[in-house]
């Protein structure tokens, strides 16, 4: 089969190109679409994709045939599926396939792909680095040298920056997927306890990922001195962490969120930071500040803000490409797509379940 491999400008082809070496019998085109900061959506199907790179005419001339189209960040939308007509397969080396029109791609009977959990292990390793920085005040020993403060010499000194070990001390875990298991098996040799909240998951799955499940979130809260979030943002859950969650941890507890900004109430954070409720937070990602505006959690001292960096690691870049090799793979040899992201199409395409 004639595979379509489109890298972009987080994504460089060159980054997917090592798994597709390994692919024999196929035919594989690599290229990268270039940013145009420009395009604007304008059909319906357009408007149902996001967070992307390039645009669907870069897509549609890049076609030529292939049957198999592997994109990270490229446009796939009801106009580039009409413009390959050949295509069986669409992969997407992301988590969820926000950039590509499922609907159109399931209305046409071709099957969508995604590679969940690729960037799980870079995630995780992120949030024990927050959680590391947050027990130690890191945030506030930074800001204090780089604001001209002395650099202290004698350890007697280090009185004015006590912290915490990590080991005895209770990490609650809220969404246990493929990210939170990851930070159960790292919080764990480090000697921390592990509690575990998620209703979507049972008791005896969140103890075999190495922690203890907790029936209520409350519960979770009132235990925890460091409660990470890892859920998927969904219409439900928006503002999951609100005024009551923050007044539930206990005293002196430490907030990280590595998932989405969504989830949480940044009024309600910045309240509980600003009281001393809360010893310190630290946010993978957050709602944007004005232009030229510093971010107002950062009025408190140990707060640690991050450009959403959680995912950006070359493996993750490659883990990517070898997941959707694995299903293109799948596909040849006429077995079920493991990462489907409609399985309503099968009923469609026919192809094996």
């Amino acid at each position: 089969m004639k595979v379509l491999v489109l890298g972009d400008s987080y994504c460089p082809v060159s980054s997917l190109a090592p798994a597709f070496e390994g692919l024999p019998g196929h035919v594989v085109t690599l290229a990268d679409v270039v940013d145009e900061p420009s395009w604007r959506p304008l059909s319906s199907s357009e408007q149902r994709i996001r967070e992307l790179l390039g645009s669907p005419a870069q897509v549609i001339a890049a076609l030529d045939g292939h049957e198999i189209l592997v994109v990270q960040a490229a446009p796939v939308t009801d106009a580039v599926l009409e413009a390959g007509p050949e295509l069986k397969l669409v992969c997407v080396a992301r988590g969820g396939p926000v950039n590509v029109d499922v609907e159109a791609a399931t209305a046409r009977g071709i099957p969508v792909v995604t590679t969940p959990g690729k960037n799980a292990t870079a995630v995780a390793e992120l949030t024990m680095a927050m959680i590391i920085m947050l027990a130690r005040r890191i945030p506030e020993g930074i800001r204090h040298v780089e604001g001209g403060g002395e650099v202290f010499v004698d350890n007697y000194e280090g009185a004015h920056w006590f912290g915490h070990d990590l080991a005895g001390h209770t990490l609650g875990i809220v969404g246990f997927g493929q990210i939170g298991r990851r930070v159960a098996v790292r919080a764990r040799a480090f000697g921390m306890r592990v509690l575990a909240y998620d209703p979507f998951v049972s008791a005896a799955d969140i103890r075999q990922g190495g922690a203890e499940p907790t029936d209520e979130l409350d519960e979770l809260l009132e235990a925890s001195h460091h409660v990470s979030l890892h859920a998927r943002a969904t219409a439900q859950n928006r503002g999951l962490f609100g005024s009551h969650q923050f007044a539930r941890m206990r005293t002196g507890a430490c907030f990280i969120n590595t998932a989405r900004d969504i989830l949480v109430d940044e009024d309600a954070l910045d309240t509980s930071l600003r009281s001393g409720h809360l010893a310190g937070a630290a946010l993978d990602i957050a709602s944007p500040s004005p232009e030229g505006t510093r971010h107002r959690l950062l009025a408190s001292p140990n707060v640690l803000l991050l450009p959403h960096v959680g995912g950006a690691t070359f493996e993750t870049l490659t883990n990517g490409g070898r997941m959707a090799v694995a299903e293109i793979e799948r596909l040849a040899r006429g077995e079920p797509l493991l990462n489907l992201a409609d399985p309503g199409v099968l009923a469609i395409s026919g192809r094996p379940g």
